[in-house]
Order: structure tokens, then sequence, then C-alpha cells
């Protein structure tokens, strides 16, 4: 972690070394919980509504009561933000199950365990953002939805570990993962678009791809932009035949795609990225500078 790195536990901030949770929290032992990444600009947190909508929603899914209400939850992102010593950065907002015998059985839990963590996290290296990344697809499969729900932000991360290995021992920067039905879910972290013939596509959630955040974002500055844009099944010659693709996410922002599977891209970066990606800067900086805008 870097030295700037903040801890803030079941509502304290504390040093590195009390950063902790019992060996016997749930979510240790078997990654039940879920989390948020949350990006913050000008010492500004952002969308976060929106995320704390996620996290409620997840919470709700797996039947995991949030100890603290939302209003509080943003109080405690200003104040790790606030006490922060850069004026951008990321955090990760955790829920766990909380601490519990051994067993699968979480009726033992009574009370879920809060962390939100502040750090820097960069996704690439800023030579491959100008230069696109290269994605193979993974061997491993995205977990069924009728299995795991993609829109539950787990804490169990093994799936997308595997697939990122797989990467990593290729030599790619990313993996996509594919469904049991062969169609393309999302990155291991990130959510998937492509660009051909001037129209944007990404799979849809019930392929496997998550309701992410800066994905919406992207759909609505899309329309707004009048670039025509849908969720749509997609599957591997969809991606090696694209003019354009690109990735996005809260850590990612968003990332150009230069080849997949050893098949160069058309366009990296691509008119419709560029054009997005200014555009997804700019609502940035409106969102969260001080002054609304910056000049």
């Amino acid at each position: 972690m870097p030295d700037s790195t903040l801890y803030w536990i079941n509502g304290h901030l504390r040093p590195e070394q009390e950063a902790v949770i019992p060996v016997m929290d749930h979510g240790l032992l078997y990654g039940d919980g879920v989390f948020e990444g949350i990006r913050f600009y000008h010492r500004r947190p952002f969308r976060l509504a929106a995320h704390l909508q996620r996290l409620a929603d997840s919470c709700a899914a797996i039947r995991l009561t949030l100890p603290y209400t939302r209003e509080r939850l943003a109080e405690a992102v200003d104040e790790i933000i606030g006490a922060f010593s850069e004026e951008n950065g990321y955090l990760r907002l955790m829920v766990t199950r909380g601490t519990g015998p051994m067993g699968l059985d979480p009726a033992g839990c009574t009370r879920p365990n809060v962390i939100l963590i502040a750090t820097q996290l960069e996704m690439v290296h800023p030579g491959l953002r100008r230069e696109g990344i290269r994605l193979i697809i993974a061997a491993t499969r995205r977990h069924p939805a009728d299995g795991l729900d993609p829109r539950i932000k787990s804490l169990n991360y093994l799936n997308p570990i595997l697939a990122r290995m797989e990467a990593t021992h290729a030599g790619a920067d990313e993996a996509v993962l594919l469904n049991h039905q062969g169609r393309v879910a999302e990155g291991s972290a990130e959510n998937l678009f492509i660009v051909r013939d001037g129209d944007l596509a990404t799979p849809r959630p019930v392929d496997g791809a998550l309701a992410g955040i800066t994905r919406g974002l992207v759909l609505e500055l899309a329309a707004e932009l009048n670039i025509p844009a849908r969720e749509a099944p997609l599957t591997p010659y969809d991606l090696y035949t694209a003019d354009e693709c690109f990735l996005t996410g809260t850590g990612a922002e968003l990332i150009p795609v230069r080849e997949v599977d050893s098949r160069p891209l058309r366009h990296c970066p691509g008119p419709i990225f560029s054009t997005l990606a200014r555009a997804f800067h700019e609502q940035v900086e409106q969102e969260t500078h001080p002054e609304g805008q910056a000049t």
C-alpha cells in the first residue's frame, strides 16, 4: 500500500497497525460480504449516491444488514477524504458478514464489519492509456447469473482473479470473461464496450456484466452526444471485428484496447472512445470541481 493509505473501520480512522479485523470474520473465511470502489476528485467523491445505492442493493441481495445509514457512510467518506494527503484518490468500501463460528451458516455473525480504505489506484500504466491495452479471451468462464447475479459486488473475486492470471501468463494486459453460452460478459474488473460502424454496444447484465456506474455514465453521455448505443449479446467475433473497443470502470475510468487475442483493432484510440473519454472527464470536473468546471 502507498504510504498515504488511510483506514476507517467501524466508525473510526485507524493507523495501519490497528487496521485489523478478526480472523474469524466470514468475509475472510468465505468471501461473505460486498464492496464498492469509489473515485474522488478535488476531495469530492464521484457519484457517491449511486455507489451507496448499489452497496445497499448488494447487501439486500445477500441478506446482509448494513449497520450504518447512507448518511453516516457519506460522512465517513468525507472524513477519510479530508484526512487523505492528496486531492484525488480511490476508496474501497467493504461490508463483511462479521465474526462468527466456523461453518457456512452465518446465523452466528451478529454484527457486520464496515471497512473504508483511501489509497491510490492505477489500473494501467499511463503509456497504455495512450497506446491501448492488449486483451485475451480467458478460458475461465464468468459465473452464470442464475448462480451468482453479477449485479452483486461480492468480496469473492476468485473467478476474475483466475482470468487475470491467464492474461498475465499470456503476456496480455487484461482478460475478457465469457459466460457459459460463449457470450462476452466483462473484463476481470471492468465493463467492456465495442464500436462498429459508429454504433456503441456493451454486454447485458443478463450475460454476466456488472451494471457498472461508469458504464451507465458512458451510456448517458452517448445519448447526449447522439452516439447510437445499446446493450447487446456479444461474442468473441464481435470483439475481433470491432472498429474500436474500450473498458470502463470506477478504477479503470476509460481505457482503450488495441488488440484482442493478438488481433489488432482498426482504431486505438478511436474517435468514439476519444469523444466519450473527453466527455467523461468533463463530467467528472463538472460534478466534483469546487467551481463546477475547471478552467
